[in-house]
Formats: structure tokens, C-alpha cells, sequence
């Protein structure tokens, strides 16, 4: 009896392979969680390019004044002995040039070690090991904030112990305490000396953060009765600055008058111990701007995400549950400046058009965090080469760079 079509054709289902496929929202959910990364990839780059421009000015420096060393030599008429003389000392010069070139070498190898080892950490995030990931990453935030706290000594041996010390700023962070401890003290040549090795980025940011030192150092000559020598070093090193800052130049000049023990509210304040916390702070800002740092400790920063979903009018009830976190004092100051979750009948206006931005003109967010309508970036970049201007900053991008904003 021949079998039919059916049992012919049927083939055993058994044995078949089955491809694992990773559901599609897990990988979006891991690479909206690496887009996170800009600041823990940025900081050890612009570390490792100011040890480079720093080496180069030494040697630019060193290879100078050797060259001119050589010329005034050959140019001058030095006996045997004296041409000798100053030939050694030009190769101990040389020879002490290729010590810190070599010790700079083996600075930059290091930082570019520390570069690799991120891009490495941050390819080796899968969908399947997300979990391990996950927990590296919430120790590099706890290391980030003891770092900006001041606890150094337990951010080393968190690091130390769980072995991410290339995955950390330690050692920048290190940069920034000498500086801090010395305006602690109220000294300002660390910080002037910092400034002096980053004058060209500050300048390009148009950085004031020079003049306010030099106006404290200023200040602490008059407390002194020191008036002559504040009148020099007025001359020096703040006249220059009287182009752009005139105002805040004659209020300080005006110290040479009242004196430490004024009782005018302009002048007293310039006095003040909180001028030098302020002198802190502005560090800090500098400091993280420079680096490419958040200026908020990224702790907050990630708390605050979570918070904000959480966040509605009835936390701040006294019958508040105790499993929200919200209901604890803590929290509640950290959410404080944050909106509710949703916002009963909110409307988006578009600064730019004063257009209402909704489902058919929906709002568009620049990498800096502004906000504006599709309709009127689209125009903006269609006008300027597909190139967009945020109007309240200044910040350029392209239109492909924006991201599409969803209203709840």
C-alpha cells in the first residue's frame, strides 16, 4: 500500500534548531543606557590631550632655549674652555629634556591605557550581561560622588576593591583637591597656576574665573594694609582686565578707600570669609566644564530620573505611603526642583513660533536640552544648510542630532 501525499511530505519536527532572538526592546533599553556614557568617556580623552599639549610646551620650551643656546654660542668668540663649559651645560639641559620626555610618555601610555580600557568596558555591554554591567556602573557612580564630596580616601578603596581604577577619576579629581584645599586656605597660586595651564579653553569659553582670583589676592592686600603693593599689583595684573570688566574692576578699586572695616554693604561684602566658598564653587563649575563633566554629581543626576516618574502632588501628604520613597525628607529635597509625573492640561509653546507643539507639530530636544517645535527647526534648518542655532544659547547642531520629545 502506498503511502499518501501527506505522510510523504511530512517531516519530523523534532531536532529542528531555534534561534534565540534578543527581544527588540531590551536592545533599545541598552543603547539608550550606553547613550549615558558621554561623560565617563570624555573625561580620561580630555585628560590624556592636556597631558599631550603639556608635553609639547616642554619641549617646545626646552628645544627653544637650547637652539638659541647653540647660536649665541657659535656667535660669540668663547675660549676653548668656556665653548666646553657651555656645551655641557646645554647636553645636561638635553639630557634633562629626555627625562620628562620620557616620564611624559610614560604618562600618556597610561591615560591612553585608561581610554582603552573604557571603550573596552563599554563594548563589553550585552543584553545578557547587563546585570553584572549594570552593577559596575552604580559603583562608578558611588565613586563618582565621594569623589565630588571629598572622600577620596573611600573612593580609592572602593575602586581598588572592585578593581575599576580605570574606570574612575581618581587621579583628576586629585588635580582638583590641591587646588580646592588651597582656597580653602586662601591661597590663590594653585588656582592661578591651574588657570596659567588651561588659559587657551578658558579663554575660549570666556572664562572670568582668573579675574575673580586676581580680585581676592587683590582684596586680601588691602585687608593687609598693604596699599602700595595692592596699588602694583592693581596695575599688573587687573588693568587688563578693565576692557571687559570695568565695573566689577572700579567696585574692587574702591576697597583702596573703605578699607576691611567699612560698614557700606558693597564694599563689606568683599571682605567677607563666603568669598572664598564662592571661589570654590566657581572652581568646581570650571573644573567640570573643562573636563566635560556633569556639574551635578551623576548620583543626583540618575536619582532625580527616577524621582521624576515617581513625583506627583500627593507625596507631600502627610498620609503619604512609607513605600514611597518620596515620603522620605531626603528625596524630597532632591525632587524638589523636579516637575510632577504628569501635568493635568499642560500645554507646550514653541519659543520660537509661539505655536502650539503637539501631536502634529510635536517638540524636538537639542543636545543641550532646549526645547522647540518640529516646524520651526525644520525651517531654521532648512534655511541654514540642515544647521540649527538654538536662539537662547548660541549652540549649534544639526537637525539630525535633535531627538523627538513624547507628551504624557
Amino acid at each position: 500500500m502506498s503511502s499518501s501525499p501527506m505522510e510523504t511530505d511530512a517531516q519530523p519536527l523534532i531536532g529542528n534548531p531555534t534561534v534565540a532572538t534578543t527581544p527588540p526592546s531590551k536592545l533599545a533599553k541598552l543603547a539608550d543606557s550606553l547613550k549615558l556614557e558621554h561623560q565617563f568617556l570624555r573625561v580620561p580623552f580630555e585628560h590624556y590631550k592636556k597631558t599631550i599639549r603639556s608635553n609639547h610646551r616642554v619641549v617646545e620650551k626646552e628645544v627653544t632655549s637650547v637652539i638659541s643656546g647653540v647660536s649665541n654660542a657659535a656667535d660669540s668668540d668663547l675660549s676653548r674652555d668656556d665653548a666646553v663649559n657651555q656645551l655641557n651645560s646645554l647636553v645636561s639641559r638635553l639630557q634633562g629634556l629626555k627625562r620628562k620626555l620620557e616620564e611624559g610618555s610614560r604618562t600618556e601610555h597610561l591615560q591612553a591605557q585608561r581610554c582603552r580600557a573604557r571603550l573596552d568596558h563599554l563594548e563589553s555591554a550585552e543584553v545578557d550581561n547587563m546585570s553584572n554591567w549594570n552593577s559596575i556602573r552604580l559603583k562608578r557612580i558611588l565613586v563618582d560622588y565621594m569623589l565630588r564630596m571629598s572622600y577620596y580616601d573611600t573612593a580609592e578603596k572602593v575602586a581598588e576593591s572592585s578593581n575599576i581604577q580605570d574606570l574612575v577619576d581618581i587621579d583628576v579629581f586629585h588635580e582638583a583637591k590641591k587646588v580646592i584645599d588651597a582656597l580653602q586656605k586662601k591661597d590663590v597660586a594653585p588656582a592661578l597656576a591651574w588657570c596659567a595651564d588651561n588659559k587657551a579653553r578658558l579663554k575660549k569659553s570666556k572664562s572670568k574665573f582668573e579675574f575673580q582670583l586676581r580680585l581676592q589676592d587683590f582684596i586680601e592686600l588691602v585687608r593687609d594694609e598693604n596699599i602700595m603693593r595692592a596699588i602694583s599689583y592693581a596695575r599688573k595684573y587687573l588693568a587688563p582686565w578693565g576692557v571687559t570688566h570695568l565695573k566689577e574692576l572700579q567696585r574692587v578699586m574702591a576697597t583702596l578707600a573703605f578699607r576691611s572695616n567699612t560698614e557700606c554693604g558693597t564694599y563689606k561684602v568683599l571682605f567677607e570669609a563666603k568669598q572664598w566658598d564662592f571661589l570654590v564653587d566657581q572652581f568646581k563649575q570650571e573644573f567640570c566644564r573643562l573636563y566635560g563633566m556633569t556639574l551635578e554629581p551623576l548620583l543626583n543626576i540618575y536619582l532625580q530620573a527616577g524621582l521624576s516618574a515617581l513625583k506627583t502632588p500627593f507625596c507631600y501628604r502627610d498620609d503619604c505611603s512609607k513605600e514611597d520613597p518620596l515620603s522620605q525628607e531626603g528625596f524630597r529635597k532632591l525632587a524638589l526642583p523636579l516637575p510632577y509625573s504628569k501635568q493635568h492640561h499642560s500645554k507646550l509653546v514653541c519659543y520660537i513660533t509661539k505655536e502650539l507643539m503637539d501631536a502634529d507639530n510635536p517638540p524636538l530636544v537639542l543636545p543641550n536640552g532646549y526645547v522647540y517645535s518640529t516646524k520651526a527647526l525644520k525651517d531654521m534648518a532648512k534655511q541654514n544648510g540642515d544647521q540649527i542655532t538654538c536662539p537662547r544659547t548660541g549652540y549649534k547642531c544639526n537637525y539630525t542630532d535633535t531627538l523627538k520629545a513624547y507628551i504624557s
